[in-house]
């Protein structure tokens, strides 16, 4: 789940009251809510189809959560009763699950964490349902989703070899521009990533765009939710009167992805993929390091 602010109003840089480093221990203790974050998205990505509600997909997220014996991070979140957030079409990040019902050509975005012994996973997918009647519609919805990813997974490989946190957002922000179609796309400025520990968000803030301040050093126990909030359109949002929702004020659709990573002393390592970013990585010419 994003967090939110302007990005006037602070930096990456801010004073901070406890350090935003892990030590080994508590790294290791971040392994087991990212794992159990990964596997209740996978049993939410396994049910989306026309016809299923986002309700439906919010329960099967819960009893995965809830049979590995962790509790929903979201769920602690003041005023928020959920498992997931799920966002659909023009909606781009906090949709509240309820009766919607899911159609073929929809992009669907899922964002979701758990809770383990006091440590936390958050992570978030977006998927397009297939629509033979509309190939067009569901090629940009693809695109868009492709593009969203692919700048989650720069930012992450940027990460691995970065001196301090902006340059995070540099690389999410230049992939987004070098793979968006003619007209380009727009990232969301107000709502951004964030560390991830005992708190599902901690400090420091992870913009998805370039900004002046270098930010904090990257170094061993840094971890972070990365998650690039990008739409088809112009990024102007506004919440709609659920209190929570975040949509396009032009309609345009929106892609959320997002993955919590841990810098540690062997490298990097997804804490929120199985195999640790291995495969998404690969391309980047980064190989993520087991946490011993």
């Amino acid at each position: 789940m994003p967090s939110r602010h302007a990005a006037s109003s602070r930096s990456p840089s801010d004073v901070l009251r406890r350090s935003i480093y892990k030590t080994p221990a508590q790294v290791r203790a971040m392994v087991e809510p990212g794992l159990i974050t990964a596997a209740a998205l996978q049993a939410v990505r396994d049910l989306v189809a026309p016809g299923v509600t986002t309700l439906e997909l919010d329960a099967a997220a819960s009893a995965v959560i809830t049979a590995r014996g962790a509790e929903s991070n979201f769920q602690m979140v003041r005023g928020y009763r959920h498992t997931v957030c799920a966002s659909v079409n023009e909606q781009v990040v906090h949709g509240i699950p309820g009766d919607r019902v899911l159609e073929a050509g929809d992009i669907l975005s899922i964002d979701a964490g758990a809770q383990f012994r006091g440590w936390n996973g958050d992570s978030a997918f977006t998927i397009v349902i297939p629509d033979p009647d509309r190939p067009e519609l569901v090629a940009e919805r693809q695109r868009l989703s492709d593009v969203t990813q692919g700048s989650l997974w720069a930012g992450i490989a940027a990460l691995a070899g970065a001196g301090h946190l902006a340059e995070v957002g540099a690389a999410i922000e230049e992939y987004v521009e070098q793979n968006a179609p003619e007209g380009g796309y727009g990232i969301l400025r107000d709502y951004v990533g964030h560390g991830i520990g005992r708190k599902m968000h901690e400090a420091p803030s992870v913009f998805n765009y370039r900004v002046s301040d270098p930010g904090p050093e990257v170094r061993p126990g840094l971890i972070l939710a990365i998650e690039p909030m990008v739409v088809a359109g112009s990024e102007a949002t506004f919440v709609e009167d659920d209190g929570w929702t975040v949509s396009t004020v032009d309609g345009s659709a929106g892609s959320h992805w997002e993955h919590s990573v841990a810098v540690h002393d062997g490298g990097i390592w997804v804490l929120t993929a199985p195999d640790g970013g291995a495969e998404a990585l690969a391309p980047f010419g980064i190989s993520p390091k087991p946490i011993g």
